[in-house]
């Protein structure tokens, strides 16, 4: 036996804490290498929580907001949205905004840990509603639900009891070949139900990564059976979540209440959650310093002056987990595009001055000064907030040859124009408004760039719902898009970019790809598979199948009214039941 091999069999047929086997797995976060027995606690344990909420892209990080005293109930916390979601049903829609709705109302089989003091990309998997899960092998798990934990009493569900005919039927929408997301969870091969509260689901291999698959919040929702012909999920969303949607005027607002019988105890401890639909920063910034709105996410230029003016603000510094890119149309939609040629697209990614976009997003060197910590990474085609256990530095000695790419060199770019022979006519330059003023600007800055280096572009804003995220964001388009997306694990991010994802942007299939991704998605010595991913990024790196760009690299800042306590962060889409259900208010 192999060591990797081991260690399932040194958990088997023990009992351990959630904390224990934390502990002994704690160094393996991105993968759960060996966590063979995760859970199996009762609702009295401390509960976790994790990110601000009415953020564009999911943050995570460290900041200033710090829990103090004991909670109080009651109260409504005052967010916003930038836009309203396609749909309120999480299976038919890709969008951040639905995913984002979703972790509301309903509730995954298990959820990221979070904790104030430590970076989420640290932190492991819990159980959210499932009590624990057992494995010997890694490839065949048992999952127990927790006994008692009720949907939402609204007709005709009426409160009962979740079973785990809920969990095969919500595994049925999500694996259903319609299903944006159905090719993230391709792991698994089939999912049977024991009894009312025991699932068997078997893999098509053992796996580092099942835990953070089920605890996913882009996958695995769970639906009541009811969904199925009952009623309208995209209209009447009931979940066990935390929170019951009470209200949604389209455009105007969504009010959430406390669910009374939440299956964790004791929480939330809010009454309700609304957040107003704000689409310009400027007037959520103003609503913010208004006093109406307990949170905001503030653009880098805007917070000396804020935190100047007003010490009581408390600053959340966050990484997204977002990764920018830049894809080129497929070769189904553009067979003939100059930028089959690696070289065009080699050139594309050198006009880019990842510093200086890292300056305009982030406005790193005036934070730097006045003593806050402003990352200036650069993405890779893993998002630099992975750090070093998955994230190549691409500015690194690690990325090889492939790291001149990444450089700005406008002279070189143009040669490559020069020596490739642009066709005549502009370059379609795609990318939406939706993702807020940063992205916006980064996304103007690119486009002038492009420019700079010799290419004639096109500029095309589309509106979010009716064309980017249903059309261009799957790949649907012709010329160059600039786009932004978040995925929980490297292994989620290489499936989508180069695997055969319905959202494969690029339409890319790369056989040295695909092989280190079949490589890395059932390696359980971390060390190896680490090396398997960053093999990954360095071949994107050479061929530059996507343009890693800057947008989601800097820190983020969220403010917090001093009246809010226990802030907490994620690294997923899960806000709404990681964060909210356990923020409380001095008020």
């Amino acid at each position: 036996m192999t060591d990797s091999s081991n260690y399932w069999s040194r958990f088997a047929g023990k009992r351990h804490s959630r904390r224990t086997v934390l502990r002994g797995a704690g160094a393996m976060g991105g993968g759960l290498l060996g966590a063979a027995l995760i859970g199996c606690s009762d609702d009295s344990d401390d509960p976790e929580g994790t990110t601000p909420a009415g953020t564009g892209t999911t943050p995570a990080g460290t900041g200033t907001a710090e829990a103090s005293g004991e909670p109080k109930r009651g109260g409504i916390f005052r967010s916003t949205a930038v836009s309203d979601p396609p749909t309120l049903d999480p299976y038919t829609n890709a969008s951040v905004d639905t995913k984002s709705f979703a972790a509301h109302v309903y509730s995954r089989l298990y959820k990221i840990d979070t904790d104030p003091d430590q970076d989420p990309f640290d932190l492991l998997p819990v159980p959210d509603l499932a009590e624990g899960a057992e494995t010997e092998d890694g490839q065949h798990w048992v999952v127990k639900l927790r006994q008692g934990a009720k949907f939402h009493n609204l007709d005709p569900v009426n409160g009962r009891e979740v079973t785990t005919e809920d969990v095969l039927f919500s595994w049925g929408r999500l694996s259903a070949p319609e299903s944006p997301n159905s090719t993230q969870a391709q792991e698994i091969t089939d999912v049977q139900a024991v009894d009312d509260h025991t699932l068997q689901f078997t893999l098509v291999a053992p796996s580092p990564t099942f835990l953070e698959t089920i605890g996913d919040a882009n996958l695995l929702w769970i639906q009541p059976t009811e969904a199925d012909g009952g009623f309208d999920p995209a209209l009447t969303p009931i979940g066990s979540g935390p929170w019951i949607l009470e209200k949604y005027e389209v455009a105007s607002r969504r009010q959430y209440g406390r669910h009374p019988e939440y299956f964790v105890d004791g929480l939330p401890y809010m009454d309700g959650v609304e957040d107003a639909v704000i689409p310009e920063y400027a007037n959520a910034k103003t609503q913010f310093e208004a006093g109406n709105i307990h949170n905001a996410s503030i653009n880098s230029q805007d917070i000396l002056d804020m935190r100047d003016r007003d010490p009581s603000i408390q600053w959340l510094r966050s990484s997204s987990i977002g990764l920018a890119w830049m894809a080129f149309s497929g070769a189904d939609v553009d067979p003939d595009a100059v930028w089959r040629d690696e070289r065009f697209r080699q050139a594309v990614s050198m006009t880019l001055d990842r510093d200086g976009l890292n300056e305009l997003a982030g406005n790193v060197s005036q934070l730097r000064e006045a003593g806050l910590d402003a990352s200036d990474r650069w993405n890779n085609i893993q998002p630099a907030s992975f750090g070093s256990r998955f994230w190549l530095d691409p500015k690194s000695e690690g990325q090889g040859p492939s790291s001149q790419y990444f450089q700005y060199n406008p002279e070189e770019a143009r040669e490559l124009f020069d020596a490739i022979g642009l066709p005549p006519g502009a370059v379609p330059y795609l990318y939406t408004s939706r993702y807020g003023t940063t992205f916006q600007s980064v996304a103007e800055a690119q486009g002038n760039m492009l420019t700079d280096g010799g290419l004639n572009v096109q500029t095309q804003v589309q509106d979010y719902s009716s064309q980017y995220i249903t059309q261009t964001f799957l790949g649907n388009f012709s010329g160059i898009v600039y786009g932004l997306e978040s995925s929980l694990t490297p292994g989620a991010y290489v499936e989508r970019l180069f695997g055969e994802d319905s959202a494969n942007h690029g339409r890319v299939r790369d056989e040295e790809i695909t092989r280190l991704h079949e490589q890395q998605r059932v390696e359980l010595d971390e060390e190896a598979r680490r090396e398997q991913i960053y093999q990954i990024q360095r071949r994107n790196g050479e061929m530059m199948f996507y343009a890693p760009a800057q947008s989601s690299s800097v820190s983020g800042w969220v403010a917090y009214q001093g009246t809010v306590r226990d802030v907490s962060r994620t690294r997923g889409y899960g806000v709404g039941t990681e964060v909210l259900a356990k923020i409380w208010l001095d008020e």
